[in-house]
């Protein structure tokens, strides 16, 4: 009993009711995790180890490393990806639990709202994602970054640091955006094609 809830939720993650949800894991599944686990690395990869300050020191370049980057992109990015799976994950997973049809969640009022609200949710935490990842990164990265080494050392102050690679990780950062943007659009469709579908069950009865 147990295998077959495991396929059933298998099955819901991979097609869920909806045309442009199945979409929305392909290209959630594929392409956005892609971009991430390959590029991300080949960017950010080695960031730490050619971040350096004026003067090249490795307490001074790690300290200031720490305060470009409270959090890792891609650490952040990871997060976000599984934080944003998680509404659909749980609703498949209660409808696994049931044994709930992919095409019956769109003919019972319940299931459709309850599905409805795991896309909302998905919005939701998208929005989230992008205002933190605005305030965290910004839109662009400077090749140059002022660092306030005071606490470090009083003779430090305020120290240049270089980027590397800063063009790179400014085409980088406005595609994750872009992601984001498209998987948020891709949602907001998703509940307009639930809608246009219950609207058609309801005229056919």
């Amino acid at each position: 009993m147990s295998l077959n809830y495991i396929k059933n939720f298998y099955e819901g993650c991979l097609r869920p009711p909806t045309v442009i949800g199945q979409f929305h894991t392909l290209f959630f599944g594929s392409v956005r995790m892609f971009f991430l686990g390959v590029l991300g690395f080949a960017v950010y990869g080695n960031e730490a180890l050619h971040f350096s300050c004026d003067p090249d020191r490795r307490e001074l370049n790690l300290y200031c490393y720490n305060q470009f980057r409270p959090i890792t992109p891609q650490v952040f990015w990871a997060l976000q990806l599984v934080t944003v799976l998680v509404p659909g994950a749980a609703f498949h997973l209660y409808a696994a639990c049931k044994n709930i049809d992919q095409e019956e969640i769109l003919q019972r009022p319940i299931y459709t709202v309850f599905y409805i609200i795991s896309v909302l949710l998905r919005i939701i935490l998208e929005v989230i994602a992008f205002w933190l990842q605005s305030h965290l990164f910004g839109f662009q990265v400077h090749p140059l970054y002022m660092c306030d080494a005071s606490a470090l050392e009083k003779t430090f102050n305020v120290t240049k640091c270089m980027v590397p690679e800063h063009f790179e990780k400014t085409i980088f950062l406005s595609a994750m955006y872009t992601f984001t943007g498209i998987t948020v659009l891709l949602c907001v469709a998703e509940i307009f094609e639930i809608l246009c579908r219950r609207l058609g069950y309801l005229t056919n009865q």
